[in-house]
């Protein structure tokens, strides 16, 4: 799946400030720009883990994909 990213370069430090817009508090960083494109992909893939939920009693999880 493709993700749009934004890569910003700090001018007093020469790091670069990445993150994606469709994922609303998805950044990271890098002091390359391309350490900070590994370091998105990495926290791009920790954003859209699942998390485990308590589900009520009769209560069903399922799975579906979405193309």
């Amino acid at each position: 799946m493709k993700w749009r990213v934004i890569l910003e370069s700090d001018l007093e430090t020469g790091d670069w400030a990445v993150w994606c817009p469709e994922l609303p508090g998805c950044t990271s960083a890098g002091e390359t720009e391309e350490e900070a494109l590994e370091n998105i992909k990495e926290a791009i893939q920790l954003y859209l883990q699942p998390e485990s939920i308590e589900l009520a009693p009769g209560a069903i999880a399922r799975e579906v994909i979405v193309s």
